[in-house]
């Protein structure tokens, strides 16, 4: 593995990053397809030997115990100087007020949550999931500049917003001395482009790592069009996604499926390299559910697609809603 640096950091992570959406208790929270801690342990092994030494979860998702089943695994399998843990705040943790949001007091309840769940003194990178309409953005980013001094995170990171709304968080960082947001995950694959239109500029403008999130578009870039999978049928989010569009989308999945072929790989290779080409992007976030669904991302490392290539898997996408940011 060719680790690489965060962005302008002097952070060393692998150009690819295991996200753990996928493992936690499928009775608690929304992700009834999730893995069980026994089923999720492997992925986190293989991807620790294979090289990876990047992790991103959430305190959302599976109700905390996706951050749970991270921390006890990384606690057995790997030193915690080596692994790079990254989180994020924003969702619905409890019921009544302060149980979610960006505010001072959710993000330092949060922090120590996570800190517990994932059995860890700090975070590498600490990541608002979403941008808080709520909030005044100065109180949102004081509270991180201070998780960092505090030293229970190393890094601050964003999720998917409106560049504008990026652009006003780093400059206004920038006028009071605070931390700055490193990293950008937001929401890129060949079915959802529109982040090519001012979020990639603004980042490799500025040296913010990107690092996508669906990058193979909730699996629906990883198989021909006509196969499905239990998530795929059951997924509520990924149908406010992809349900609208679904006949523009078809025609980007079968290019996908034209290229792997004469290219002898697979799907997922092509187009997980095809999201790697971009200037401003450092790290994608995969998913997996399967362990081959490792090596296939590894390999993609290594796929060059030619321009005629990324000219036939482009020509087919049409403007899309913007979404992802709620």
């Amino acid at each position: 593995m060719e680790y690489i640096k965060l962005g302008q950091t002097g952070l060393d992570v692998s150009p690819i990053c295991l996200g753990c959406m996928s493992y936690g208790d499928p009775n608690r929270g929304t992700h009834s397809w999730s893995l069980s801690e026994e089923a999720s342990r492997p992925f986190i092994k293989k991807a620790l030997e294979l090289g990876i030494n990047f992790f991103d979860t959430a305190n959302v998702y599976s109700a905390g115990s996706s951050e749970e089943i991270l921390g006890r695994a990384l606690k057995q399998f790997a030193r915690r100087e080596e692994v790079v843990i990254a989180t994020k705040v924003h969702g619905r943790m409890h019921p009544g007020p302060n149980g979610q949001g960006l505010s001072r007091k959710a993000i330092m309840n949060e922090i120590d949550h996570s800190l517990k769940r994932l059995q860890t003194d700090y975070v590498d990178l600490y990541q608002i999931h979403r941008f808080d309409y709520d909030t005044p953005l100065e109180e949102t980013l004081e509270a991180l500049h201070d998780v960092v001094k505090a030293g229970k995170a190393r890094y601050i990171g964003a999720s998917s917003m409106h560049a504008w709304q990026f652009m006003k968080a780093l400059a206004v960082s920038r006028q009071n001395g605070w931390t700055r947001f490193v990293t950008m995950q937001d929401y890129l694959n060949l079915l959802y482009r529109e982040e090519e239109r001012e979020m990639l500029p603004l980042c490799e403008a500025e040296g913010v790592a990107v690092i996508p999130w669906s990058p193979l578009a909730r699996g629906r870039l990883a198989r021909p069009w006509s196969e499905t999978t239990t998530r795929s049928e059951s997924d509520a989010f990924a149908q406010t996604l992809y349900g609208p569009t679904e006949q523009a989308d078809r025609p980007v999945v079968a290019q996908v499926e034209a290229v792997a072929n004469e290219h002898h790989v697979s799907m997922a290779e092509v187009a997980l390299a095809w999201v790697l080409r971009k200037p401003s992007v450092a790290s994608p976030i995969i998913g997996a559910t399967k362990l081959h669904h490792l090596d296939q991302a590894i390999a993609a490392l290594s796929l060059k697609l030619s321009s005629d290539d990324v000219q036939r898997l482009e020509t087919p996408y049409v403007p899309h809603p913007v979404l992802g940011f709620r």
